[in-house]
């Protein structure tokens, strides 16, 4: 367990919260490895009928303690844990709720792909900026994001790093409902404690039924593997680099 991530159970909800807010709730690898087990035993635990994920402060997460990805970059560090948590995640057979305050960054919004309800504050910045670290998408985001919001605009957000407010988040259907930013959680958490009130075998079956697991998780595999090797490449390793050294990257001279 870490300190920087925070569960409670109340009326049948589960909520992970990321409680790392003085850095914007970058997730660290113990992080990823204690909301993996929260979720990953939420699904056999018949007291717990729904999932929410919260945070502290204004962020929602940061996505990836960059930290962790420069370790790997390098060999300093151990193999990340969010693959693990991604894969938990995608197969997780409760309803999943998320309640964005504030910034999404990376895996802040891919895992909301994920999410059966996501309730996000207007003023939100949802964005996966892949390509800006020499990566690739994760979380079966090249699928789903591009099948939730079209080619172009999922292209814009991987490549480009364009943002959304929440309020086009919710627009174009990554979002149920985009509110005043201090509306968010208690939004959701009243959103979590009616749906545990569902008779959950059938909001399961229905979960179920919505979704491609097998596509989903054989695209997860695609991008995992694609993403471990972009890390160690010499693209990646100006990235992080260049993070250390408080510059900008510069890619002119590396080959593809």
């Amino acid at each position: 367990m870490t300190d920087h991530l925070r569960t409670t159970i109340q009326d049948g909800v589960l909520e992970i919260t990321f409680a790392r807010p003085e850095k914007k709730n970058a997730l660290s690898n113990a992080m990823y490895r204690a909301a993996a087990d929260a979720l990953e035993s939420a699904q056999t635990d018949p007291a717990i009928r729904v999932v929410m994920f919260s945070s502290e402060g204004d962020a929602f997460t940061s996505g990836n303690d960059l930290a962790d990805f420069a370790g790997v970059a390098t060999g300093r560090t151990e193999e990340l844990q969010a693959g693990r948590f991604i894969r938990v995640l995608a197969q997780a057979e409760k309803p999943l709720i998320a309640a964005v305050p504030g910034l999404a960054v990376g895996v802040g919004t891919t895992m909301l792909l994920h999410c059966d309800l996501v309730i996000v504050a207007d003023s939100a910045k949802l964005s996966a900026p892949f390509v800006n670290l020499a990566l690739v998408p994760e979380a079966a985001s090249s699928l789903l994001l591009t099948a939730r919001i079209g080619h172009a605009r999922a292209f814009a957000m991987f490549a480009m790093g364009e943002a959304l407010t929440g309020l086009e988040a919710c627009s174009l259907g990554l979002a149920n409902k985009a509110l005043a930013k201090d509306e968010v959680i208690p939004a959701a958490r009243a959103a979590a404690r009616l749906l545990a009130e569902k008779p959950l075998g059938a909001v399961m079956a229905t979960k179920k039924l919505m979704r491609e697991s097998e596509a989903i998780l054989a695209r997860m595999a695609q991008e995992g593997k694609v993403f471990g090797e972009r890390l160690r490449t010499a693209e990646a390793r100006e990235v992080f680099t260049a993070f250390a050294e408080r510059r900008p990257p510069d890619f002119t001279k590396l080959a593809s």
